[in-house]
């Protein structure tokens, strides 16, 4: 997740924020119309939904800005139409913008129930990561924060928690890390969720197996676990952005900027509890059933499944 880029610290998210834009990423262009109005118009590379914030520098003769974030959903979406209060006369404007990924303040369910990442009855170790910049920096963890780390004795494959679409993969690092502690170099994907959280799975091998855009299901597999630390293992976490108050990271010590993003904290399908939340340090066991596989499925998709 990112406001142009993200940073990783060691094995948890620093969710900091840099303004050194990625250009292609999202552009925002707009365009004076017959009537005199001014549509604005998103264009975007990666899948997903984005929150937009402008900044009109100068704004006169039009009263419809509204709010100054706007959510974009699919490239090319015109976000924001100006219409001028004088019909006889141009709107004069001038604006920057920000953008950052995921929809502001999503309607979400907390106690939505998620499968484990890894398949139908394999077992896992599960452990609540700590935030690494309170350990280290002396910055103070959000209140909500939530982070798992799954743990298994050996390389296995990691599938998906919940049915989303695939919104980025860097699959980059290819490197022994063994016998590394922590590293903040490692691979990742994110899954939009319909509701509009975010899940974030990091620490893969090289070599995903799922590409930007595709939609992905409870126990799709995603690629293989990472070692580290001796251990195999992937990083979890569900998030949700919750502010578009750039300007409260711009500019700051980074132990002081606060997260734009929330944390969810899961209840899990698991063999031993049908729907609970996971207690750190114990093992368990997969179970992605039917009913957590279909729950989301369109109908389309549940008849496409019946012809398996």
């Amino acid at each position: 997740m990112k406001l142009f880029q993200s940073i990783l610290l060691l094995s948890n998210v620093l969710l900091t924020f840099s303004l050194s834009a990625q250009e292609k990423e999202l552009t925002v262009s707009s365009k004076r119309n017959d009537d005199k109005s001014v549509t604005l118009t998103a264009e975007k590379s990666s899948p997903g939904t984005y929150t937009v914030v402008l900044n009109f520098r100068e704004l006169s003769n039009t009263s419809s800005a509204g709010e100054p974030a706007y959510k974009v959903k699919h490239s090319g979406d015109n976000f924001l139409t100006l219409t001028p209060d004088n019909k006889n006369q141009g709107i004069s404007y001038s604006y920057s913008y920000s953008f950052i990924r995921g929809e502001l303040n999503p309607k979400f369910n907390p106690l939505f129930v998620y499968a484990l990442p890894y398949g139908n009855g394999k077992k896992t170790r599960a452990i609540e990561s700590s935030f690494l910049r309170a350990t280290y920096f002396g910055a103070t963890a959000p209140a909500d924060w939530k982070a798992y780390r799954f743990y298994t004795e050996e390389a296995d494959t990691v599938t998906a928690i919940r049915k989303g679409i695939v919104v980025s993969v860097s699959d980059v690092y290819d490197q022994d890390t063994k016998d590394v502690k922590y590293t903040s170099k490692v691979n990742t994907v994110i899954v939009e969720h319909a509701d509009g959280t975010l899940a974030n799975y990091k620490g893969f091998k090289k070599g995903i197996f799922v590409k930007e855009g595709q939609t992905v299901f409870p126990g799709t597999p995603l690629g293989m676990n990472d070692i580290t630390n001796e251990r195999y293992g992937i990083s979890l976490m569900i998030t949700y952005l919750k502010s578009a108050n750039f300007g409260s990271n711009k500019n700051t010590d980074s132990k002081d900027s606060e997260s734009l993003y929330g944390f969810i904290t899961p209840y899990f399908s698991t063999i031993e509890n049908s729907n609970g939340i996971l207690t750190s340090q114990k093992y368990y066991s997969s179970a992605i059933t039917p009913e957590i596989i279909q729950k989301e499925m369109t109908k389309k998709e549940l008849k496409n499944l019946a012809k398996k």
